[in-house]
């Protein structure tokens, strides 16, 4: 129970670092989805090689989960949907290549026969933006060389201290942010060109992408951490009042039984 209580403060003041780096992390992410729809607008069509939308023939499962347990049904959910989608898509006749990041999916898929192509550990507990541009570049040059023709993403969205759901998205190819029918384009003036500017942003746009995706499932992570270990310290703190209520009711049976036994001694040599 005091292991248990520890994992639970630790947990508890990790939160709330990790709730403030997501929100830190949004205005980023906001801008750049605005900045890549307005170029992608400017350019017309556009030729990069993360956009290239092409028959799957292969495709890329990147499963993020954490590297050590504890933390109830975070990973389990998460491994379990990446899973249902690889077979899925074997069943479909399309190969599989597995990236994971994380000491648990990488157990879960090695013991099931997966071929990992990547594995990322050390990360999820305080990811950095360098971690997010090693995953990024990785996923990136397999889907520039062919080696993937699609990469989904299998993560946990963190939406509340209590509330956190395992999801699925497309990473690769890159599909343009739409915007709202009322807000038109933004005027900019390009220098060099559109095609340039936007080659340059896109893998930008997938670095912070995956930057969000790794706060995500760190706040996830000590969020469903914080809630097992609290369960495990209350239910502790019930066995043990239970225990000490039996272990109390067994010694007073004990005594009773001593008390009859010298009481009925007594009697015997009294009658004696």
């Amino acid at each position: 129970m005091k292991i248990t209580r520890a994992m639970e403060l630790i947990a508890t003041s990790r939160i709330a670092r990790a709730q403030q780096r997501v929100s830190a992390a949004q205005p980023y992410i906001r801008k750049m989805n605005e900045v890549i729809r307005n170029v992608a607008a400017a350019s017309g069509g556009v030729s990069h090689p993360l956009l290239e939308n092409r028959p799957v023939q292969t495709a890329g499962v990147l499963v993020v989960t954490s590297d050590r347990g504890l933390a109830g049904a975070y990973n389990v959910n998460v491994m379990r949907l990446a899973e249902l989608r690889a077979i899925e898509l074997i069943r479909a006749g399309i190969d599989v290549r597995v990236y994971v990041i994380g000491k648990k999916a990488q157990s879960y898929f090695r013991y099931r026969g997966y071929q990992i192509q990547q594995a990322f550990l050390g990360v999820t507990d305080t990811p950095g933006y360098g971690d997010a541009r090693a995953v990024a570049n990785v996923v990136m040059n397999d889907f520039a060389e062919g080696t993937v023709d699609r990469v989904e993403v299998f993560t946990t969205r963190y939406v509340s201290a209590v509330t956190q759901t395992a999801s699925t998205w497309t990473m690769l190819p890159i599909t343009p942010p739409e915007g709202s029918a009322a807000a038109g384009p933004v005027g900019y003036t390009y220098e060099p060109s559109p095609d340039v500017i936007l080659g340059r942003l896109l893998p930008r746009y997938v670095e912070g992408a995956a930057f969000g995706i790794l706060l995500e499932a760190s706040a996830s992570e000590h969020a469903a951490r914080r809630r097992a270990m609290k369960a495990a310290t209350e239910n502790a703190d019930e066995l043990t009042r239970v225990l000490s209520r039996q272990a109390n009711q067994a010694r007073q049976a004990e005594i009773t039984t001593e008390i009859s036994e010298i009481v009925g001694g007594a009697e015997a040599l009294t009658r004696g």
